[in-house]
């Protein structure tokens, strides 16, 4: 596809963020936004992806209520976070928040996406937020999820992202929660 050179590839990847920034049809956004991340996933892309600002674009992508635009967009943000540079510009576009709102999507492969992200993510400045209550508390529920898709990467992230005595300290809190109904003490056994 790409035989003529660089300039070629460039020049198509410029033509398709162009083509979704003008169309007005879901559908044609909904391809170009699975072109791109297919496209981010290839390291040969990077420099042009991060030269036409496409980091951007899929994290505006996580926010629109349409789910194929949130998970191609989550698709292309982590193929694109394993490279440091990008990995730089979603956390200093405020993406770890975009991403963790997509561990509660309905559709499985935003979420392996999303948890694949939070892990490329984290670095030394970075783990205090990825690594964080309600995040590990999410992971410690997906650890349970009757797919093992989701159950092993949830394990993956806990084993590798956190220390033992975070996911032990979110545990508690797990069993603590469930001990109470919206904040409220549950009534004691009569008996005790």
């Amino acid at each position: 596809m790409f035989k003529k050179g660089p300039s070629d590839r460039f020049d198509y990847l410029q033509t398709l963020v162009t083509e979704f920034q003008d169309t007005d049809s879901d559908e044609a956004k909904e391809q170009i936004l699975a072109n791109l991340a297919n496209f981010a996933y290839d390291p040969n892309n990077l420099e042009y992806l991060r030269d036409l600002q496409v980091v951007d674009l899929f994290l505006d992508a996580l926010t629109e209520k349409n789910e194929n635009f949130v998970e191609f967009g989550m698709g292309g943000v982590c193929n694109l976070s394993m490279d440091p540079v990008c990995r730089d510009v979603i956390l200093h576009s405020g993406g770890v928040a975009l991403v963790t709102n997509c561990l509660s999507s309905r559709k499985e492969e935003t979420v392996l996406s999303a948890i694949t992200t939070l892990m490329n993510l984290t670095t030394p400045s970075s783990r205090s937020e990825i690594t964080g209550p309600a995040i590990l508390q999410c992971m410690l529920r997906f650890s349970l999820s009757e797919s093992p898709r989701l159950r092993n990467l949830a394990a993956v992230f806990l084993q590798d992202s956190c220390t033992e005595e975070q996911v032990a300290r979110a545990q508690q809190q797990m069993q603590e929660q469930q001990t109470t109904a919206v904040g409220i003490p549950l009534p004691q056994d009569s008996r005790d």
